[in-house]
Parts: structure tokens; sequence; C-alpha cells
């Protein structure tokens, strides 16, 4: 998700109150934030989605939720743990804790971070870093 790093620099960098709402028409407004609870692995995560509305009610189509690694002499990178899209129903977790436990589903992880490349790579032909403006930052 280099598209989203990239915006998370021109923002100022994470920050526990991040949020940020890019409008990019006609394309759905992409929303980028800090989530309150850390992920699976205890580092600091974010959730990223596109907003739709159907009857008065947000849908998130989709949302994904990245912890932000960091690794030493290594490059950033988002590390999905999370997916979710309200026009079809469907809620999935590739890794989390469970009664205490870590648990990861390898086959659906590798489907999320699949499903991020491509996100990425439309979000970056969308030109939401382009649409990217101080406007976006609401914290």
């Amino acid at each position: 998700m280099q598209t989203i790093l990239d915006l998370l620099k021109l923002a100022g960098g994470f920050r526990p109150t991040l949020y940020l709402k890019i409008e990019n028409p006609p394309y759905l407004a992409l929303v980028i934030e800090a989530t309150p609870e850390p992920g699976p692995m205890g580092l600091p995560a974010l959730s990223v989605t596109h907003y739709g509305e159907q009857n008065g009610d947000l849908m998130r189509d989709p949302e994904m939720c990245f912890e932000i690694c960091l690794p030493f002499g290594g490059m950033p990178y988002l590390d999905p743990f999370y997916y979710r899209n309200d026009y079809v129903a469907v809620e999935q977790w590739s890794r989390r804790i469970w009664s205490g436990h870590y648990v990861a589903l390898l086959d659906l992880h590798k489907q999320h971070e699949r499903f991020a490349v491509v996100w990425d790579r439309n979000l970056r032909l969308q030109g939401f870093a382009e649409a990217f403006t101080d406007a976006a930052i609401r914290s």
C-alpha cells in the first residue's frame, strides 16, 4: 500500500489522532484514520476505507485495516489484518487476538495482501495522491 504510505507522508506522518478524508470525484471519498486499538501484533494500526451511502447509511466499500510495520533497516509497510465490504455483507479477520491467542489464517491473509496490491494500484491510477490537499487533514 505504497499510495497510502505516500499519503501519510504528505499528511505529516502517522499520529494517534490521524484522520484524513480525500475527496476525488467521481470516486468515493477515501478515509484514512488511526484506529484506537493497536493491531494484532500490538503495532499501530490504520483503517483505510471508501465510504458510499445506501438508504442514508454509510457503507464501507471496502474497509481494510493494516498494522504499520517498521522493520529495522527496512522500509515501512502496511500488513493487512481485516477486510470488510458492507455492500456484499463480508467481514473477515485474517489475523487477530482470539481468547488471548494470536491467530493467523494464512490463506486468507494472502488474499488480503493480494487485494491490497490491486487496491493500491487503483488508488494510484485514480489519482488520490494528486487529489490530496491540506484540507484532507481532519485532525
